[in-house]
């Protein structure tokens, strides 16, 4: 197994290790299920921004719950293989439950990214709670437009179907 790939315990310690050293931890979170460009922008993006990058996926059931019955298209475990394989990624958890409360409560960042596609107010109200519980800075970075993991499942689709 990859030793990025950490569980919430896990992630607890190495979180609590990087503030003792006056380390700034990032986080962000999602399904992150047929990985694209847009996805590596954003999270090289999000390192950027401190001095490690923890990743949040989504388990397969929450996907399913979030996304329909016909997601995700990679398993859990692979999309974490995959986006724990990237240069600017730290560590990645996977959190079974749809929101990332538990995940955030664990990970204690400094600051939370998101995406374009989201904003501060538009937050699930729980998950902004524990940011805000924790005393973490929420910053939501420019949305890579043209790129979105839903739209290219529909193009290939469409090119199967052909």
């Amino acid at each position: 197994m990859n030793e990025k790939i950490v569980n919430p315990e896990r992630l607890a310690q190495i979180s609590a290790e990087l503030r003792a050293a006056g380390k700034k931890l990032v986080a962000t979170n999602g399904c992150f299920d047929v990985l694209h460009v847009g996805h590596v922008r954003y999270l090289n993006a999000a390192r950027q921004l401190g001095d490690a990058l923890v990743v949040g996926i989504n388990g397969d059931a929450s996907v399913r719950k979030l996304k329909g019955p016909e997601r995700p298209i990679n398993r859990d475990q692979d999309r974490a293989e995959i986006v724990a394989a990237l240069q600017s990624v730290s560590y990645v958890t996977i959190f079974p439950e749809e929101r990332a409360t538990a995940f955030l409560a664990a990970a204690q960042p400094a600051l939370y990214v998101k995406g374009g596609d989201y904003e501060i107010a538009t937050l699930n109200k729980e998950e902004r709670s524990q940011l805000e519980k924790s005393g973490a800075e929420i910053q939501v970075l420019p949305f890579e437009a043209s790129y979105s993991t839903s739209a290219l499942i529909e193009r290939l689709k469409k090119t199967c179907a052909a």
